[in-house]
């Protein structure tokens, strides 16, 4: 058992000074078979505690189904953390942020039309105790108070960036406290008055988070909350990337140079990310000010370890500022990067096009109007949409209320062109004669939903699609979350694919295999599904990411199944595996 708290200036771990040094790795973007290698390798840069945040969409991807198995073990990471002697901080939210989906909050919470969010709403909070009684049973036991590792746990997240209710915030420590939450709590909050008037507890010591200026960001700090711990809650060393931007760096030495000012200045910190890792499956984020940005699938960050958990100079950087201001050489490194491989090319010899596998992989829901995928009761993925048309008709622009956020269109399928929530309008027009007909299918992607500001409510799907200003109704709607693909029957690949299909090869694996990437040039936007396990979306069209990360773990010797889903349309029929990524 063991006490950590503060008095005035100073943390105190069983009575002693202590200053935090901490990176945050969150469990869920790395494969359970790197968790050690990645905790060890915090441990060996001089770190003496590991951050993550708790995913709530991850965790209860159904309402009232819960799952903390696999790379969702959040007690068996904080069990290895503190084989390692690391401690942890805890943030469990509920809205993370993170770049996260939806900020880690379970999609299905939108099918409640009128709940708030992120307030003191009676059915929302409900729902956050619900989540937490289960959450905390694998927490509890493991507090500092308890004879465990977890020294801090945090009160929401950033919540004076969303609002301002601190019934909702005191509701919120309450649950944890009523479920047996002794550690000390804390906030955190952007470095200005009103963040910090809008997200704090008067009775919690609260951090800043910032990437520069610590001089600056700690005086308003002091300022608001005089006469407790200087901490630095995030310390961005890096950034994210969208796709459409570019891929985000930082010069190590200054990195390193702003990690000293702030141990010199009697700070604690935690470096956002000290290891990013990767947005698997549909897990990305996006964000939306005057358009909507969906984030990349790598979630490299420009942190201290690569997206792969290879050390970067950043690392021996901050090891030796840690050395220095410790005055104690740290131990030899034992630590090393994963193998990398590139292996041969794959060619996907066979083929199921969209229209064939939706009928095998989803029964059809009719509707008059078109529905939101999660009042189809579906989370993430695709919805194919479709009908028929009828002649004689003008040629009248396909037009739509709303698209969330990304629709191809196939007319009598044939790739017609496609429409981006807030970015992109390919004129399509469907003129027909006196008894013609014509099948339109749309295929729309939920690519990340919103995880920060006043647009967070964001449901996905198509709605009002007219043409002109006649709205069309008399839609089939099937719901391709594409968890489960293996009622899928293929056809050989005999050349270019012109709508969107699945793709499939055989990657052979001799020996163990190794960390690699898949690259898809001549492919333009999907995902990919290795041995069942979805690594993400690839977009060659917008970029800046050109590789996928594959981890050693979802490969095995021998063969391995690959399934690319393209969204649109290709014009080569292999991918290749390399050795190093293309990030931008």
């Amino acid at each position: 058992m063991s006490t950590f708290t503060y008095k005035d200036d100073k943390f105190y771990l069983d009575d002693e000074e202590y200053t935090i040094i901490s990176g945050a790795m969150h469990y869920f973007r790395i494969p359970r078979e790197y968790w050690y290698d990645r905790l060890l390798k915090l441990k060996e840069c001089g770190f003496n505690t590991v951050e993550t945040y708790t995913c709530w969409n991850l965790h209860e991807p159904k309402e009232g189904v819960f799952d903390f198995s696999g790379m969702l073990d959040l007690g068996a990471y904080i069990d290895i953390a503190k084989d390692l002697g690391l401690n942890v901080i805890l943030r469990p939210g509920p809205y993370i942020c993170a770049e996260w989906e939806f900020g880690g909050l379970p999609a299905w919470l939108l099918t409640y039309r009128d709940m708030h969010i992120r307030c003191n709403d009676e059915s929302f909070i409900s729902k956050v105790d619900r989540y937490y009684k289960e959450l905390l049973k694998i927490a509890v036991p493991r507090l500092c108070t308890n004879g465990g590792n977890i020294i801090m746990m945090q009160i929401e997240n950033e919540y004076g960036s969303y609002g301002n209710d601190h019934e909702y915030m005191q509701k919120i420590a309450d649950i944890y406290i009523e479920n047996g939450v002794d550690c000390q709590l804390y906030t955190s909050d952007g470095a200005t008055y009103f963040m910090l008037g809008g997200g704090t507890l008067p009775q919690y010591p609260c951090v800043a988070n910032f990437g520069s200026k610590p001089k600056e960001n700690f005086k308003v700090l002091d300022d608001f909350r005089p006469n407790q711990p200087r901490m630095c809650g995030e310390y961005w060393c890096g950034w994210f990337d969208h796709w459409y931007g570019e891929h985000h760096t930082r010069n190590a030495k200054e990195l390193a140079g702003l990690f000293k000012d702030m141990l010199d200045a009697g700070a604690s910190l935690n470096f956002y990310m000290f290891h990013g890792g990767t947005n698997f499956g549909f897990m990305n984020g996006a964000n939306y000010y005057d358009k909507y940005e969906p984030t990349i699938t790598s979630y490299d960050y420009n942190a201290l370890l690569s997206e792969a958990g290879d050390l970067t100079p950043a690392y021996h950087e901050v090891r030796k500022v840690i050395e220095k201001w410790s005055g104690k050489k740290l131990p030899e490194l034992t630590v090393k990067n994963s193998e990398k491989k590139a292996y041969e090319k794959v060619e996907l010899t066979e083929k199921c096009d969209i229209f064939t596998a939706a009928k095998l992989l989803a029964k059809p829901v009719h509707s008059a109007a078109p529905k939101f995928m999660e009042d189809l009761g579906q989370n993430y993925g695709f919805v194919l949409y479709s009908t028929e048309l009828e002649g004689p008709r003008e040629d009248w622009e396909l037009n739509f209320d709303a698209v969330h956020d990304r629709a191809v269109v196939f007319v009598n399928g044939k790739y017609k062109g496609y429409v981006e929530r807030t970015r992109h309008k390919d004129t399509i027009r469907i003129p027909l004669k006196k008894g013609e007909k014509a099948k339109l299918d749309i295929l729309c992607e939920n690519m990340g939903r919103v995880n920060y500001g006043n647009k967070i409510m964001d449901r996905k799907g198509l709605s009002g699609i007219r043409f002109g200003l006649q709205y069309h109704f008399g839609w089939d709607m099937y719901s391709l979350p594409m968890t489960d693909l293996s009622a899928l029957e293929y056809e050989p690949n005999t050349g270019r694919t012109k709508v969107a299909s699945f793709l499939k090869g055989n990657l052979n694996i001799e020996g163990k295999p190794c960390d690699t990437f898949i690259k898809l040039d001549g492919f333009h936007k999907g995902i990919v599904v290795v041995n069942g396990f979805n690594l993400g979306r690839y977009y060659n069209d917008a970029g800046p990411q050109k590789t996928l990360y594959v981890p050693a773990p979802m490969l095995k010797e021998g063969d391995n199944e690959v399934i690319v889903f393209e969204t649109d349309k290709t014009s080569r029929g292999y991918v290749t595996f390399t050795d190093k990524p293309k990030l931008g």
